[in-house]
């Protein structure tokens, strides 16, 4: 099968037969469930952007099973020109959906079993790269859309997967067959996870023996029996649901996130990656965690929209000139472009691995993402200031339509001569949904806590940092012997 095109990824979907449940109903109709079709409608970009010429370099690449073009977001990274594109990839989808765009957790995914199942194999002997570059065959085959699955619920965070009261706070293995295994518990915060065609779930964190059920990776059809979706809120997910468009803020797309829940869930052993390799659990987060941390230069994608529309307001509003506002808008441009040198940085310094494939350098990747975990709230907080007030206090969509007091609104709420008061309404509302709305859940709360907590990246920097060097170059400079 070729590459899909937006329209075939759409008629795939209405093939599945997921478990989706919202405000406790199930959706009968996930695609065109009015909340979550703008998350559809931002995968299904991944699939157009690919046919179409301008876009070719970046969103396509060549297999190294098969040698055929296919979507980006299904290759594993043969150089670090690819981890290059990688960025360049998610700074585009930002830039022209203004939310996350949900393929890269699934691609980082691919990327982290890659090295890791060769990485087991050489030492244990196993067979599961052989296996999983089969699976990988497969996807790249039928050109699917892949949610990782890796942050489990935790319970208590003071105890190990084996010793908490509910065992299945942690995805584990409750059973073991002569066909496969059996596995129960569940993934949460999972991203696009109703507009993928399948699962590829790894362990959350680092694993000791007494956790070796726990250490387990494997890939499922999204709608394989046993897995049960349930939608997470977002603000202002609602607005969805009215009849006019004004208020949404992003008219064409959105993101969602899911709690994903694996009732024995049977798994047959061709799609087993990890099971009980419980020390090599660790590898696989870091090595997943290196290369979603650098997929954050999507978080500079969505900043443009937002600085597009800061500067637009400041316009509107007649306030452009002023020096303060100009300097506000040139901070903001520093703070996302800096967003942006981390991802390319980590990417240019990746390194090829046994297996062949080319992995981030993870100082770096942890550094852009702790960048990420500061720099949008602080661009948010700027253009919320160059926006004013208004930007929460605006009446509805209704109301500036309502025959009694409607003109009152386009009256008071006009600005520059020239400038229409719902073309300012619009510019606010998105301005409003990048940073409180439904998309801030993408562009704040994702990128204070995907692919890990600020901390988790603080404790990969100091790891990786070599102080050693640095003492001892400042030692010599100064004249400091060893000895000494």
């Amino acid at each position: 099968m070729a590459m899909m095109t937006g329209e075939q990824y759409e008629a795939s979907l209405r093939k599945l037969n997921l478990q989706v449940y919202q405000f406790g109903k199930k959706v009968e109709n996930v695609v065109d469930d009015p909340i979550i079709r703008p998350s559809m409608n931002a995968v299904k970009l991944t699939y157009e952007l690919a046919h179409q010429p301008e876009y070719e370099d970046l969103m396509t690449a060549t297999s190294h099973i098969s040698g055929k073009k296919i979507n980006r977001f299904t290759h594993i990274h043969q150089s670090t020109d690819d981890l290059v594109k990688k960025t360049k990839m998610g700074r585009l989808l930002g830039s022209l959906t203004g939310c996350c765009f949900q393929r890269c957790v699934g691609m980082d995914a691919m990327n982290a079993l890659s090295i890791v199942t060769y990485d087991i194999d050489q030492k244990l002997g196993t067979e599961y790269n052989k296996r999983f570059l089969k699976y990988l065959a497969y996807v790249q085959e039928n050109d699917l859309t892949c949610d990782g699955a890796m942050t489990d619920p935790k319970g208590d965070r003071s105890l190990p997967p084996h010793k908490q009261p509910d065992p299945d706070m942690f995805l584990h293995v409750v059973e073991e067959k002569e066909d496969g295994i059996v596995v129960r518990g569940a993934k949460a915060h999972q991203t696009g996870a109703v507009n993928s065609h399948e699962i590829i779930v790894m362990p959350t964190i680092s694993m000791r023996e007494g956790d070796a059920d726990y250490a387990v990776s494997f890939a499922l059809p999204a709608d394989a029996d046993g897995i049960t979706y349930i939608m997470g809120r977002q603000s202002c997910d609602t607005r969805k649901l009215e009849a006019g468009t004004i208020d949404r803020g992003n008219q064409l797309f959105g993101g969602h996130e899911a709690l994903v829940v694996f009732d024995n869930v049977f798994v047959p052993w061709e799609r087993v990656f990890m099971y009980k390799e419980f020390e090599f659990a660790g590898q696989l987060v870091e090595n997943f965690a290196s290369y979603h941390r650098q997929s954050y230069a999507c978080k500079a994608g969505v900043g443009d929209v937002l600085i597009g529309a800061a500067q637009t307001i400041a316009e509107y509003n007649g306030a452009a000139r002023a020096s303060h506002v100009k300097d506000k808008i040139i901070e903001m441009n520093h703070l996302n472009e800096t967003l942006f040198c981390g991802s390319v940085a980590c990417a240019c310094e990746g390194g090829k691995q046994p297996s062949g494939t080319y992995l981030v350098s993870t100082l770096l990747a942890n550094v852009c993402k702790q960048n990420v975990t500061r720099f949008p709230y602080e661009i948010s907080r700027l253009a919320q200031d160059i926006a004013g007030g208004l930007m929460v206090t605006l009446p509805s969509e209704d109301d500036f339509k309502s025959p009694e007091v409607g003109e009152w609104l386009t009256k008071y709420y006009k600005t520059c001569e020239g400038i229409s008061t719902e073309n300012r309404n619009r510019i606010l509302r998105l301005i409003e949904n990048i940073t409180l709305g439904t998309a801030a859940v993408g562009y704040l709360t994702e990128s204070m806590h995907g692919a890990g907590s600020p901390q988790a990246q603080r404790i990969m920097i100091s790891r990786q940092v070599n102080m050693a060097q640095k003492q001892k170059v400042a030692k010599q400079l100064c004249g400091i012997k060893e000895e000494d």
